[in-house]
């Protein structure tokens, strides 16, 4: 056998992935202390978020209306048990599954269809928190203190808000099952017959889980891998004689359940097959691609997979080769897409800042939908449509996780953070953890989290008050007449003046039409743009700022929806940017589709504008750049104005979110500490000494 510990096996607890997995010490060796009284609360906390999630997950689907509920588990059906009904069991083309899957689930007797559902749910939920078990039990050795206790909750937690499973619990489907039974037959169960009975298993309710096979004799099970085909083979043979009808229409019919649940060109489908049809490609070209693809896919990612096992990381091992089945299996609905979930667990970068990004992207496409993620343009349609499948591929061939003998496994590169600056007030910073690093951000991970966070406020913005119905007109045009009225008390309604003089002028209408529907995201972008590149450091608080302005505007159009003043009837102002609106529709033409007309107090047109005048005039070098950043909220002021889009009021609204903003900023982490990093700023012009780098606190 050789020297040295015996990586070739793997799956259960042979003895020589047990040595390399604890680097060659005993397992006593790893015994810890017990963890102290913040890490127990915080273990604690994750376990009711786990269980709020699940508990949520359950009485979303239980307390649907039956009929919109475990649509698919419905369907299947029948007066005498589940899936027996008359025909064949792919008459409705509902069922995905093989033959194999309606021969087990046929003998399950019906109850009442509500005990059904519940049992069904539940079952599923324990599925779910197995796999998670299984999963956090997995990580590679050794693990540390913080990691061991909370991996568990974390896994659960992320599980229950992915899109895979909560389409699993909401159609009633059994996609979980193969999951667990190849996490189980790879990394769980000792006997080599045993495992390779589970992988088979799950192969013959998924058929393209039989890569695992390949993977079980590549990496020394040699006696796995040929039981896993040889269950495969037993089942599929025996569904065969069981339903010889139904076994035609999946394998031969429909190809391995081609065109089940729905056109294998759906958005849904996110296989490599799927991609090609959307593309535009079909018949006998597509077909051979397709095969040519899937083909060179699964080679290179068993060739990934069975180099991560043998250093050690079995998991990340087995969620490479399900990618791969996800990527070349005909179909691949979303909720059959678990696999690229688990990809989370490689790591990725040398640098300490860079390892947060693989496993936060993967969290986010598994998690929200696809038109969160990417712009709604034509020129991202193709990234959009096949992001899931993209991700799969990435995680299967592409990404380069690190082997365990990289020296930056376990000790990436570390940051550099600014030492803390000592605030006024006692208590300030309330999260002193939050240091701010003297080095930029990874940029796709910003790109991530700003796309991300812009597209959470789009749709709360739209959602507040703005489904345009009679009461909520109501409610806002009520609004504005409290704003009218108090701005009559001070003497500030100057709306409609400056509207009527401005529509007099065409030039300047032109102007400020167009500055008001196109700098407002113009500026802050470029501002952040210019943070981001020559001071990472201003970039951190500036961003984080504006995002606390924005959650405070966000909260300001909940609380009062407010009608602009050209959507106020009988005021006569007129909306020089969207044209002459039917104010007696309540529906204000298809602007209320893509926008809430009533989310105008605060004014973030105004607010964004203000907080780009602070920044400018507080880190630019020169004076007349900070004249041009203080002209911009002044500019943006006499737009929102003029086109009948705020009040005036509106903008006060905004300075004051600008200021919560900052002052939330300030208060969670601390003074900017301007001096400190720059050693130049409130230094007459003429008079800046040469530039000196803060004394860095290193951090992994």
């Amino acid at each position: 056998m050789g020297d040295g510990p015996q990586v070739t096996r793997w799956g259960g607890r042979p003895r020589g992935v047990v040595d390399v997995e604890h680097g060659g010490r005993p397992a006593d060796a790893l015994a810890a202390p017990g963890p102290g009284a913040r890490l127990r609360a915080a273990r604690l906390a994750l376990w009711a978020v786990a269980a709020i999630l699940a508990i949520r997950q359950l009485a979303v689907v239980l307390t649907t209306p039956s009929g919109q509920r475990l649509t698919d588990l419905e369907t299947w059906v029948g007066p005498e048990g589940v899936l027996h009904v008359n025909g064949s069991l792919y008459d409705s083309t509902r069922f995905t599954g093989t033959p194999f899957a309606g021969l087990v689930l046929k003998p399950l007797t019906r109850a009442a269809e509500q005990a059904l559902g519940w049992g069904w749910t539940f079952g599923t939920l324990l599925l779910v928190v197995a796999l998670g078990l299984v999963a956090a039990r997995a990580l590679p050795r050794p693990v540390g203190r913080r990691t061991a206790l909370l991996a568990a909750p974390v896994a659960i937690s992320l599980l229950m808000v992915s899109l895979p499973v909560r389409s699993t619990l909401w159609l009633g489907q059994t996609s979980v099952i193969p999951v667990l039974l190849v996490l189980l037959g790879c990394l769980t169960v000792r006997g080599e017959r045993t495992s390779g009975v589970l992988v088979g298993l799950a192969a013959a309710l998924q058929p393209t889980v039989l890569l695992f096979a390949p993977l079980l004799w590549f990496t020394g099970r040699r006696r796995a891998a040929p039981v896993a085909a040889a269950t495969f083979a037993g089942g599929t043979l025996l569904a065969w004689a069981a339903m010889p009808g139904d076994s035609r229409t999946y394998w031969v019919h429909h190809m391995a359940g081609v065109g089940l649940g729905g056109s294998a060109d759906a958005l849904a489908n996110q296989s490599l097959h799927g991609a090609l049809l959307r593309l535009g490609l079909s018949g006998p070209l597509e077909i051979t691609l397709f095969l040519l693809l899937g083909a060179a896919v699964a080679l290179l990612a068993l060739r990934r997979a069975v180099g991560y096992a043998r250093d050690g990381q079995l998991l990340l091992a087995v969620a490479v080769t399900g990618c791969a089945a996800v990527a070349v299996s005909p179909t691949s609905w979303q909720h059959q897409l678990l696999w690229v979930l688990l990809a989370m667990v490689g790591r990725v970068g040398t640098r300490a800042a860079d390892r947060t990004v693989w496993p936060v992207a993967v969290v986010l496409v598994t998690t929200l939908p696809a038109t969160m993620m990417l712009p709604n343009t034509p020129v991202m349609y193709p990234l959009r449509d096949n992001l899931v499948l993209l991700a799969a591929l990435a995680a299967a061939t592409a990404v380069p996780f690190l082997s365990r003998t990289s020296p930056y496994y376990d000790a990436p590169v570390p940051t550099e953070y600014a030492r803390q600056v000592p605030a006024r007030l006692r208590h300030v910073p309330l999260l002193p953890f939050l240091r701010r690093s003297l080095t930029r951000p990874n940029l796709l991970l910003e790109l991530l989290l700003i796309r991300v966070t812009y597209a959470a406020y789009q749709q709360v913005r739209l959602a507040a008050t703005g489904s345009g119905d009679e009461a909520a007109r109501e409610t806002a045009e009520h609004h504005g007449r409290l704003v009218l009225h108090a701005e009559r008390f001070l003497h500030i309604d100057v709306e409609h003046a400056v509207n009527h003089a401005v529509v007099q002028v065409g030039w300047l209408r032109a102007f400020l039409d167009f500055y008001y529907e196109s700098f407002h995201f113009v500026v802050p972008l470029t501002v952040l743009a210019v943070l981001y590149r020559r001071r990472p450091v201003d970039y951190r608080w500036a961003r984080t700022s504006l995002g606390f302005t924005t959650l405070l505007a966000l909260i300001g159009f909940w609380l009062f929806p407010l009608a602009p003043p050209r959507l106020m009837p009988g005021l006569g102002f007129v909306d020089t940017v969207h044209g002459a609106q039917d104010l007696a529709n309540p529906d204000y033409g298809a602007m209320t589709e893509i926008t809430n007309q009533y989310a105008a107090m605060p004014s973030l047109h105004f607010g964004w504008s203000l907080w780009c005048g602070l920044v400018i005039a507080l880190l630019a070098p020169r004076w007349w750049m900070k004249a041009l950043g203080l002209l911009h909220p002044l500019l943006t002021l006499t737009a929102i104005v003029a086109t009948a889009n705020h009040w005036v009021l509106d903008a006060v609204g905004g300075a004051l979110v600008v200021g919560g903003g900052l002052a939330v900023g300030y208060a969670l982490i601390g003074p900017r500490g301007i001096a400190a990093d720059t050693g130049e700023v409130g230094r007459p012009p003429g008079q800046r000494q040469p530039r000196k780098r803060e004394q860095p606190v290193t951090s992994g």
